[in-house]
């Protein structure tokens, strides 16, 4: 099966599967995502939705936030990997929101990608799920996946990225980038799907006996 075959029958076989795709973060607003998904960074979605309520009901603006004590932030969000630095940093952009960018997250690449803790997956994620500008964010199981599924040969996720980039319409990105983490989490798990279990990966690469070994992040 050529690339672009691989591609449609992918693309066609996550539409049927997730027709629709929930935001995996609870959030009422961009900031409440722009700080869910940092804390998303070495944590699980799940553990984000458990203790941003709590957070949200102190500060659920850059304003409140900031005149949130760092030490009670870390009080809250201790449960989630980096705590630590999550927390200056937490503080320090939304000081930087409210000072610089009239209170409002930046709609921009360039000016999220500026605040403290705001590296390109978690810009991406804002601009897409928050804004609605096409963006494809990857994480770890979609950088998986686009090796097993022959997509992209990317050691990096930026690779990956620009790769899948290529192969899929514009106008799929954002839906497409979440369908391909649900199935990640639950049909082509790291240690569940080798690359010969899934209904995906047998049906593109129905020879495939050994296990793939994709090239981590």
């Amino acid at each position: 099966m050529l690339k672009k075959d691989r591609a449609f029958f992918i693309f066609t076989e996550l539409n049927k599967i997730y027709p629709e795709v929930p935001i995996p973060l609870n959030h009422e607003n961009k900031f409440e995502l722009l700080i869910a998904v940092l804390l998303s960074a070495q944590c699980t979605d799940e553990r984000v939705n458990k203790v941003t309520p709590n957070l949200f009901s102190k500060a659920n603006n850059p304003e409140e936030m900031m005149k949130l004590p760092t030490e009670k932030i870390f009080s809250i969000i201790r449960s989630c990997g980096l705590a630590p630095q999550k927390s200056k940093n937490i503080s320090k952009l939304s000081r930087i929101i409210v000072e610089k960018h009239n209170k409002k997250v930046p709609e921009s690449f360039i000016e999220l990608e500026k605040l403290p803790g705001v590296g390109h997956k978690t810009a991406s994620v804002v601009m897409s799920q928050g804004f609605g500008h096409p963006a494809f964010p990857v994480d770890t199981h979609i950088h998986r996946l686009a090796q097993r599924w022959g997509l992209s040969k990317g050691k990096n996720v930026i690779q990956t990225e620009k790769d899948l980039k290529k192969i899929f319409p514009k106008k799929s990105w954002n839906k497409l980038h979440l369908q391909i983490i649900f199935y990640g989490r639950s049909h082509c798990t790291a240690k569940g799907c080798d690359g010969t279990k899934c209904d995906i990966c047998r049906t593109c690469y129905p020879n495939r006996k050994k296990p793939f070994k994709a090239n981590k992040p």
